[in-house]
This record gives C-alpha cells, sequence and structure tokens, in this order.
C-alpha cells in the first residue's frame, strides 16, 4: 500500500474528512470530529491507528510491524510499520477496525449525520 492508496481507501468511509492540524508533514484523518488514522505524508514509513486495548497488546506481541502508538496513547493506539510484512489486507482491516472504533464513540446526534 502506499500513501495515495492509504488516503483513497481512508476518504472511502463516510463522513472522513482529512486534515494537516499538526503540520504541512501529517496527514490525519478524522470522523465525526475525531482522529482515527495519521500518516507522515513524505516518508509513509507508519500509520498511527486507534486500536482496542486488549487487540492492541495481541497485535503487538504477534508481529513485529505492529508497535506501540507513537507519540500517543499506548494503550489505545498502534504504530503499524509499512514496507516491514504487513500485509495490505490486514492494513485495510487495521484502518476499518480504527474507524468503526472512533465512529461508535461519536454521539447519536454525529452519528446520524454520517453517510452509510
Amino acid at each position: 500500500m502506499n500513501i495515495e492508496e492509504f488516503r483513497d481507501y481512508c476518504l472511502l468511509k463516510a463522513g472522513v474528512t482529512e486534515e494537516t492540524p499538526f503540520g504541512p508533514e501529517t496527514l490525519v484523518f478524522k470522523v465525526g470530529g475525531k482522529i482515527f488514522a495519521l500518516t507522515d505524508i513524505d516518508t509513509f514509513g507508519s500509520i498511527n491507528l486507534k486500536c482496542d486495548p486488549e487487540r492492541a497488546i495481541e497485535l503487538r506481541e504477534a508481529h513485529d510491524y505492529v508497535l506501540p502508538g507513537y507519540h500517543m496513547s499506548k494503550v489505545h493506539w498502534n504504530t503499524v510499520l509499512i514496507g516491514t510484512g504487513a500485509p495490505e489486507s490486514q492494513l485495510r482491516e487495521l484502518i476499518d477496525h480504527s474507524y468503526e472504533l472512533v465512529r461508535a464513540s461519536l454521539p447519536k446526534v454525529v452519528k446520524a449525520t454520517l453517510e452509510l
């Protein structure tokens, strides 16, 4: 997966916006105003994704390309290294999981505004 494929995949999801709130080098994807994915635009060496805390631990133990979230809560975020063995299907599934976790946490009124 390259950065264009990552970007396109994230933007396919209902209600997703892309921003650069941390500076022009960090691409951030949000749903309902909350972050579910971010990456460095220039290097695309990793993706930070939200994750269920128990699953986050399991993923880190099972895969050397999944690390505690860089500059994020180590409990709720993972950093997934790109180009180090993570299959594209797994990257897509982890992006989906992150999106769904964040979407599920949104207030009902915000969820109602999202297209399905």
